[in-house]
């Protein structure tokens, strides 16, 4: 099959699971921030931001490690797996039993005394999604991208199902009978806890349907080949974990940065949160484009044409996030209904994080370099430049302009990371990447937004009709310059 044909099936696949997972996923911000104050659901983001950065640490970077020495040809598939997967069972139970040991202490020190079982629910999450993301992982490198899918939106469909269980069912039948049957099994004190307790149960579901892929865990333990695949996948951590600062330090640092006190930090944090969720549009596309690209560059990597076809790959890659920044940002008086009336006083940040989420899948994109010459630790200190502009942006803007300067350091972050990692690129593992289209699409996508902005303060015409006719603007530029590319690219 023509490489760009594989790559754009591969993401469909991908990307239709996570687009109708996500979306809806996105159902339930409605039902959280239309039942809960904004201060609780500030707790919710918090816990998930501190999931982040453990999510990241406890795999440890053996994905990458996996494809890279899977497809190296030295080691048998199996045995690659095999070994990935003992060390991530052995390490994330140790930290499930201390993260159960130590929940009160930990509970005291996030402020969250009262509620220690959140650090152990959290924590129960967490070990269970490391150990199946290495499942995950042998299903990418294999193309089953249709079980991958299925697996991932049964997890969400029991994850939301269970949220309107206990959230709207159980709480309804409490209000109305505390006795009834399903009122029982609502308890107030735990609230927004029946959160992680939704996505606990999903996650137990969800290793119980990876369970044929641990079979090849049977395969054994080499030695050897762990040394040169930690010594690999170590400096993918350092890229994750700051991956994460950039993408989740926000909501982790806002309740200990803004002025208020705790409660009015915390509404801060929700209100911030809920318009973060109208950036995943974007998000959800970068997600679908990883899962499907980073096999897909290791495994053609070797072709001749392999750098003209990653070019491309990065072009169209900016037209569709162009696309989605003018559907979310055109549209956005639509997508505002998503949340309740107390959060929408967040909106402003939606565009600037949509443009910061762009600019992080160009980094993806771009980050081939050190990945497909093995240095990971160029690639690491690239990911550490970001983090450091993240924290110090956060440190000086948030206490300056609120959860808005959260986003603008978003964008600073991304765009340094971009430049950075561009100008390595060019040294390390030159591509022919064509930066005026590339730059003109943004810029366009820019100017219409603004232009945007500026025919509806002027004239009074119809938002949505402004809207449509510059996004069929939009579509009609693309179509006049790459249009024909894009059906030669693909025959």
């Amino acid at each position: 099959m023509n490489p760009l044909k594989r790559l754009a099936s591969q993401t469909a696949v991908y990307g239709l699971s996570s687009i109708i997972g996500r979306f809806l996923n996105y159902l339930l911000v409605p039902l959280y921030t239309y039942t809960f104050a904004p201060a609780d659901y500030g707790v919710v983001a918090e816990f998930y931001a501190y999931m982040g950065f453990f999510a990241v640490l406890l795999v440890f970077g053996l994905e990458t490690g996996f494809f890279r020495f899977r497809a190296g040809g030295e080691y048998a598939p199996d045995v690659v797996f095999a070994t990935v997967l003992r060390f991530l069972v052995l390490m994330n139970a140790a930290f499930l039993l201390a993260a159960y040991l130590l929940q009160q202490p930990l509970a005291d020190l996030l402020r969250h005394a009262a509620n220690p079982q959140y650090i152990w629910w959290t924590a129960a999450i967490i070990a269970m999604d490391s150990i199946g993301a290495a499942a995950f992982a042998r299903l990418r490198a294999e193309e089953k991208a249709l079980q991958f899918a299925g697996i991932k939106l049964i997890e969400i469909g029991a994850n939301i199902g269970l949220n309107l269980f206990f959230i709207v069912l159980c709480r309804q039948s409490f209000e109305a009978d505390p006795h009834s049957l399903l009122g029982q099994f609502w308890d107030p004190e735990i609230g927004i806890g029946y959160v992680f307790l939704a996505n606990l149960a999903a996650s137990a579901l969800k290793l119980l349907l990876l369970t044929p892929q641990f079979r090849a865990g049977l395969a054994g333990f080499d030695g050897a080949l762990f040394r040169r695949m930690i010594r690999y996948s170590l400096p993918m951590v350092v890229i994750g974990l700051a991956g994460v600062i950039n993408e989740m330090l926000d909501r982790a640092a806002l309740k200990y940065l803004l002025p208020g006190d705790d409660a009015t930090n915390m509404a801060q944090l929700g209100i911030y949160s809920a318009s973060y969720k109208l950036s995943m549009l974007m998000t959800l596309f970068i997600q679908a484009f990883r899962y499907a690209g980073e096999p897909f560059f290791f495994s053609y990597a070797k072709e001749q044409d392999a750098k003209r076809v990653y070019a491309l790959v990065l072009t169209w890659f900016v037209i569709f996030c162009v696309f989605i920044f003018l559907l979310v940002t055109l549209y956005l008086d639509v997508f505002q209904y998503f949340v309740g009336a107390d959060y929408r006083e967040g909106l402003q940040v939606v565009p600037i994080l949509l443009l910061a989420n762009l600019l992080l899948g160009i980094y993806v994109n771009l980050s081939i370099w050190y990945k497909l010459t093995d240095r990971t630790l160029l690639g690491a200190g690239v990911a550490l430049i970001g983090a450091l502009i993240t924290i110090v942006a956060l440190w000086f803007l948030i206490p300056l302009y609120g959860y808005e300067g959260a986003a603008w350091a978003h964008l600073l972050c991304y765009a340094a990371m971009v430049l950075i990692s561009y100008l390595l690129g060019r040294h390390f593992y030159p591509v022919p990447y064509d930066l005026l289209r590339v730059i003109g699409y943004i810029l366009l996508g820019l100017g219409l937004y603004v232009g945007h902005q500026e025919l509806i303060a002027q004239l009074d015409w119809n938002r949505w009709l402004i809207a449509t006719l510059l996004m069929v603007s939009f579509l009609l530029v693309v179509l006049m310059l790459d249009g024909r590319r894009l059906r030669r690219a693909l025959v």
